[in-house]
Parts: structure tokens; sequence; C-alpha cells
């Protein structure tokens, strides 16, 4: 019996609820799940003694002791209207241009978020303490749910910290996981019962259900993404409000970031598409905001869609089918991914009979095993990957996949990328799979577009041994190739030609083919146009090469390793004794003047004459650099109204700051 009852029930809550938001949160758990147990009992049984002291907000109290009577509408103070959508990467940047022409003049960022696949919900907080959840409706209102969403372990009955705002509408989206629903259709057949659909059709039937303990079953989670009603809210941007929910313990949307640019927005969506397979959850689409507040109070909305936000939706297609065997092969880096080979099914009219699995780590976090019913996806144009085992339809304990020791194709013993999730052949030089793939991947059409090198026909060069290298591709002669196999005097002379004319492909397509890690054609594009030749980009410092929009010390450091490594030099020597060009082309007037050279310049602020774009664009014209971020190597801060951090680094370093002005003159 404590001597302070009230006292060690606070204590219990506290504690209970900073291991909720350590698990549920942060994803960081301190103790176990018994421990966590123990502890929600013995306040259990304290409050049993004590009634008088439970309340509403306590741990204990989320789920309720009977099934309410039916669902009230409730009336939304600030409508949750739909979206803009497409599904046409042209109409995105048609809707880019269109939003910041509305916004002349000024800075705008732009934040891309993961668009949930769930049911959207706005939770009320007043003095800290839930009190109401509702779905959307139609926008105007909705459904009272508080009694299912109370037994959301995300969702926080009292908001952490005493500077939480008075009143607080929180929007965001219920979702459940794929491992969830794993589980839970093995709980569904082992009861009776038909298995669930998908995670959507789950959460959308648990959320609406009259009885909470039913909710409380299914494990359904949070993300919150948006703001309705709020008093004393201190975010300005959206970046800002992410940073104050996790403050208040409610969960964010994940890997959320911020962009300068929409174009630099719009290459990061299109990259993370392919990402799909690392989420435990199902996304339609991706959601791409204007990132202050003030911007999007001034953009307004339609009666329909606010102007400040738009999704980039993607056609998802999923199927059902039985996985035969787990092969493992070598891509042009090493890199060595399992790929499961499926029973054919038919996804979005074409064939699937083989889904990429990615990494050992997600064969391990998903329990693929040989002989189970695998759920597959195919988004947009991604190749089709594996979303989860139906548990429910396993026969058996099949034996768990174990990943290879040695490259399968030249016996060289494997490694883990140090603090990753990729198993590597480190035989770069002499690996005949890895030869092959980038063999393959030079001669592509992003990269350097040579006609008539087929796999097949790269299969022959490379197990000849006529090609051990990119450069060798340079050596080969006609009466070489009409020598091979399917390969006459004619098909010998016109690759030949092909591959003749590759040599004056330019630097970008260069950069894209030698297979750097981290650079694809978007990147090697940037590069390209920022430093115009190969000897350019190789005398660039790591930190020059952080600063360079679209860049980030990731790419730097691998971009610069490449270029110093005895591997890199030796491919640029060799594909230079051949003739190829690395020099980039050179836009009609990309260079007015000198009179900017060696300079470099950040840009922040908002601007009164000119468009971010249009600074930047005069910078280079007249030989500067535009940098993204400020340091020692800054020379000049062109600074706007509303300058904010990068104004105070400058000061901090002594960069000397010019307004429009001071800019103009220097010209």
């Amino acid at each position: 019996m404590p001597a302070d009852p009230a006292r060690e029930i606070a204590r219990l809550r506290r504690e209970i609820e900073h291991h909720d938001r350590k698990y549920y949160i942060e994803a960081a758990p301190e103790i176990s799940d018994l421990e966590y147990d123990r502890l929600v009992e013995r306040l259990k049984r304290l409050e049993a003694e004590y009634p008088e002291l439970r309340t509403p907000d306590s741990p204990t109290q989320r789920v309720g002791d009977r099934p309410v009577e039916g669902l009230a509408e409730v009336a939304h103070r600030v409508p949750m209207l739909s979206i803009e959508n497409t599904y046409s990467i042209e109409e995105l940047r048609h809707y880019g241009r269109r939003t910041e022409k509305l916004l002349a003049g000024e800075t705008v960022e732009w934040v891309v978020e993961l668009k949930i696949d769930g049911v959207a919900v706005s939770l009320l907080y007043e003095g800290g303490r839930l009190v109401r959840g509702a779905t959307r409706g139609n926008g105007v209102t909705g459904d009272d749910i508080t009694h299912n969403v109370r037994t959301i372990r995300d969702v926080p009955l009292r908001l952490a910290g005493n500077g939480a705002p008075p009143v607080l509408e929180v929007r965001g989206e219920v979702y459940m996981t794929n491992t969830d629903l794993a589980r839970l259709n093995q709980r569904q057949k082992a009861e009776g019962k038909p298995p669930f659909a998908n995670t959507r059709n789950v959460t959308a039937g648990s959320i609406r259900q009259l009885d909470p303990r039913i909710c409380a079953g299914r494990r359904l989670r949070l993300f919150c993404h948006g703001v309705g009603y709020a008093e004393g809210l201190r975010a300005e941007t959206h970046m800002e409000f992410l940073a104050e929910l996790a403050q208040y313990g409610l969960p964010p949307t994940p890997r959320v970031e911020c962009f300068e640019s929409f174009d630099a927005a719009v290459a990061h969506c299109e990259e993370l598409v392919g990402r799909l397979h690392e989420l435990d959850f199902e996304i339609d689409g991706l959601v791409l905001k204007v990132n202050r507040f003030d911007q999007r109070e001034r953009l307004g909305a339609t009666s329909k869609s606010p102007r400040w936000v738009i999704a980039y939706k993607f056609e998802k297609y999923e199927g059902a089918t039985r996985l035969r065997d787990i092969k493992v092969q070598v891509g042009k880096t090493g890199t060595v991914t399992p790929v499961a080979l499926l029973a054919p099914v038919e996804l979005a009219g074409t064939t699937v009979s083989r889904a990429s699995l990615h990494n050992s780590d997600e064969i391990e976090r998903k329990d693929v095993r040989v002989g189970d019913v695998v759920v597959v996806e195919k988004a947009g144009k991604i190749i089709p990957h594996v979303v989860r085992v139906e548990l429910h339809e396993r026969k058996g304990s099949p034996p768990k996949f174990r990943f290879p020791k040695e490259c399968p194709e030249c016996g060289t013993r494997l490694v883990r990328d140090d603090g990753g999730v990729y198993i590597r052949c480190p035989n770069v030089e002499s690996c005949p799979a890895q030869l092959k793939e980038r063999i393959r991947y030079f001669a592509g059409r992003s990269a350097m577009d040579i006609e008539g090198l087929g796999d097949k026909l790269v299969d022959q060069l490379v197990e000849e041994g006529l090609v051990r290298s990119c450069g060798d591709l340079y050596r080969l002669d006609a009466a070489t190739l009409a020598g091979l196999e399917r390969m006459g005097k004619k098909s010998a002379q016109n690759l030949v030609e092909a591959i003749e004319a590759s040599k004056e492909r330019g630097l970008a397509r260069v950069l894209n083919a030698l297979t750097i890690r981290h650079v694809g054609a978007r990147v090697a594009a940037v590069l390209a146009e920022h430093f115009g030749s190969i000897d350019a980009l190789a005398a660039a410092s790591m930190d020059e090469l952080a600063q360079i929009n679209e860049i980030g010390p990731v790419i730097a450091q691998s971009v610069y390793d490449f270029l110093h490594s005895e591997t890199g030099r030796r491919i640029i020597d060799d594909l230079r004794s051949v003739g190829v060009r690395m020099e980039a082309e050179r836009p009609a007037g990309a260079a007015t003047s000198r009179k900017l050279e060696g300079k470099t310049f950040v840009v922040t602020g908002t601007l009164q004459k000119y468009t971010r774009d249009e600074i930047h664009e005069l910078i280079e014209r007249h030989g500067g650099r535009a940098a993204s971020s400020v340091s020692k190597n800054t020379d000049y801060l062109v600074a706007g109204e509303k300058a904010g951090s990068k104004l105070a680094k400058a000061r901090q370093l002594g960069v000397a700051v010019l307004d429009e002005a001071g800019f103009e003159a220097l010209l």
C-alpha cells in the first residue's frame, strides 16, 4: 500500500506514457513487453482501490467497458477538404509552376510526405486532453469515433509537456501495418473467420465499430500530417509543425523532407516510389505541400481543395501467388539481391513471375519462406515487390532462407555495408557478373545509349575475354565482332559505328554510365551542369560538392571517393585514352560575363525582383556558383525579407551580405 496513492498513480501514469512514447513515437523501447504490462497492471490495481483517482486520460482507460449506441455526427470547425491529385509527372510540374507564379517573387519551399493509405481522422485536444476523434465524413461533418481513437496506442490521451496549445485539432491517418494484418489473418483463421483482404479495409471497418474492444484488438496505428482549428500553435511552417507535434507525443508522418525548389521535390518523389518496399504500411501516393503557413493562407483554397497542396498518386496492383524459390543475383555495384521466383500471376495486364526481395533484412522482417503464399504489388513503373506473407496460408514450418556467404558468380566472400542492409561482392575488378551488369548499364539508353549492344552479346563479350572494362568497348573492331555468334558483317559494322558515336554523349551521360553509387541520371546532370568537365569535378572538394543543390553529403562523399580512388582514376583515364568526351554541353548564352567567376553565392529570404531560379541563373551566367547552404567557403549571401537562419550564420562567419540592389551592383 503506497503512502501517497495519488502520487504513486501519477508517477505510474508518467512512466507508462514515457514508455508509450518511446515505443510508438520514437521506435526505441526501453523495457520489455512483460515489464510494461506489469506497470499497467499495478496502475489498474491502484485505480481499482482508489476509484476517485481514476481519470479519463489514464492509460488504463483506453478501452471502454461497453459499446456505444451509435455514431453521432460532429461538425468540423475547419472543413477537411479533399486534395487535388494527379497521376502524371508533367501535370505535377505544371501545378508547381502555376503555384509559384501565384507567389511570384517569393522563395517557396516544398515539403514531400507519404500519402498513407488508411482512414482520415481528426483529433481534438482541449487543455492538452483528448476530447474528440472524428472521421472526415463529407469534409464538413464526420462521425464521432472517440471511443475507438482512444484504443490506438499511438494516440496520447494527454499531450506531453506543458506548452501545448489550449485548443489543437490534429489531422492524420489511421492505418494498419502489413505485419499486423498477417498476424490478424492468422487469428481469423484460428477462430474460423474469413481473412481480411487488405490493410485499408480492416482499418475502415475497425475505426467505425460501435464496440471499442473490437478496434482495440486490431492494433491500429496513427500518423499525423496536418492541423485544423488551433489556438496558440507556435509553428510557422509545416516542418516546424511536425516537430512541435512530436514534442507533444503525437506521431508525425515519417520520412518527410523539405526542398528549396519544386523540381528537387519532384525528383525526390520519383526516387521515393522506388523504395516502397522499405515500408511496412501502404501508401497510395506522395503529397507535396507549400512549407510556409503564411504562403498557404495567401494561396487559399477552391471550393474543393487547398491551392497549396497536391497529391502525386500512382496506380497500384496486387495479387497473391505461391513463392516457388528464392535466388540471388549480383548487380553492377556488387550488391547481391534476392529475387522471388513466383507462380505466374496477372498484375496490370502483365504476367509476373519474378519479384524483388531487395535485401536479406527484408526477407527476415517479412518472414518470407519458400512455399509461402505471398502478396505481390506493382506500383507505377517500378518492378514488382513482395508486400507480405499470408501467414494463415503457410503449411507446416518451412525452413528460413539462408543468404549465401560467398558470391554465386566468383566465389568471393560477401561483405555487408557498414551500418547498411546491403550485402556485396567486393571483387569489383574480376567478378564477371558485376562486369556484365556494368557494361549493360554503360550501354543503356540513359547512359551512353549504344544501340545493338544487347544482353546476350554483352555475355559473349565478357565470357570470351574481349571486354574487361567499359573502355574495351571502344577497342572492338567489326572483324572481331563479326566472328561472334549471331553477328553478321552488317550488324558488326553498325555496332562499331554506334559505339563510336557514343563518344560524343557528353559529361552527364558519362557520369551516369560510370555506376557511381547514389549517382543516377538526375544527379549526373546536376554535376555536369555545375562543373562542365570531369577535370573540374575531380578538382572539387567534398565541401564544394555537398553544397550543390540536390547533392548533399552522402552523394558528395560517394562521388569524391570514386573520383579519387585508384579504380575511378583508372576508369576515367581509360575512357579518355579511347576518345570519350567528358565535357558538358554549354547552352547558348550560358555565360554572358565572368564578373562573378570564382565566387560562391547563397540566396535566402523573399526577393522582390527575382524568383529563386532567376537569380541562380544570373549568378551562373556571370560565372558564379549558387550554393544552398552557408559555409566558410561562401563569398556572398543575397538576402531578401525573412532571411532567417542563413542570415544569422552568414553574420557569424563574416560572410558579406547583399540586398538585391547590392547584388545588381556587382553585375
